[in-house]
């Protein structure tokens, strides 16, 4: 199923069965997340862009924070909001009016795990996170790496069609560097990210993690 914002946005929603972290990436992201955080405290708002099933907005709920996370997954937001009904789960996709659409004030921190590389627009994604941060708010976000000697690798072992998939419904269809996401993100106007790498030996992390802040003028 693909949902469709009303600035062309559009994401393929995932079909979630239960309740908890997807898989093994919210193990290995979450030292290099919480290396790049702003000092969490109770109160702080927390936009969780991308929140599948709740796991992550969960964690910020766990800290005393009040937390909003969109999703474009049915199955995603209906366990979120059973999981964790002190937090807010929309099912939407990220847009430049989402402040608007939820009818809330800006926030301080917006996080997005895993979802950039699955966005038709990520223009929309990060002036989306853009403007629901409040000046000098922070975007946290994570997307599967690519560099050089990663790259390097898997073309030497000749497995670029297994990791594209080209064949895969939905699946991911943008591919990042640190370079060419930093790039994005200070285009729509954030400051120059920060950077970690997640999982595996440096150089062939699994993920990175950047962190951007919204200028204070």
């Amino acid at each position: 199923m693909t949902e469709t914002s009303r600035d062309g946005q559009q994401a393929t929603a995932f079909e979630f069965r239960q309740a908890g972290p997807r898989g093994s990436a919210a193990r290995y992201l979450h030292p290099a997340a919480e290396a790049l955080f702003p000092a969490i405290q109770p109160g702080m708002r927390v936009l969780d862009v991308g929140c599948g099933n709740g796991y992550w907005a969960g964690w910020f709920l766990n800290q005393g924070c009040q937390v909003v996370g969109i999703d474009p997954s049915a199955s995603g937001v209906s366990l979120a909001r059973m999981a964790h009904p002190n937090g807010r789960f929309e099912q939407a996709v990220i847009s430049t009016d989402t402040l608007q659409q939820l009818g809330e004030a800006p926030f301080d921190l917006v996080v997005s795990f895993e979802v950039v590389e699955h966005v038709y627009s990520p223009k929309t994604w990060a002036v989306g996170c853009f403007s629901a941060l409040k000046p000098g708010g922070m975007l946290v976000c994570s997307t599967p790496y690519h560099g050089y000697l990663k790259n390097v690798l898997i073309t030497l072992t000749g497995k670029w069609d297994h990791h594209h998939q080209p064949m895969h419904e939905g699946g991911h269809i943008k591919f990042w560097s640190f370079a060419t996401l930093e790039k994005q993100l200070t285009q729509v106007g954030f400051e120059p990210a920060r950077f970690q790498g997640a999982g595996r030996l440096p150089g062939l992390w699994k993920s990175m993690v950047l962190a951007a802040r919204v200028p204070t003028e």
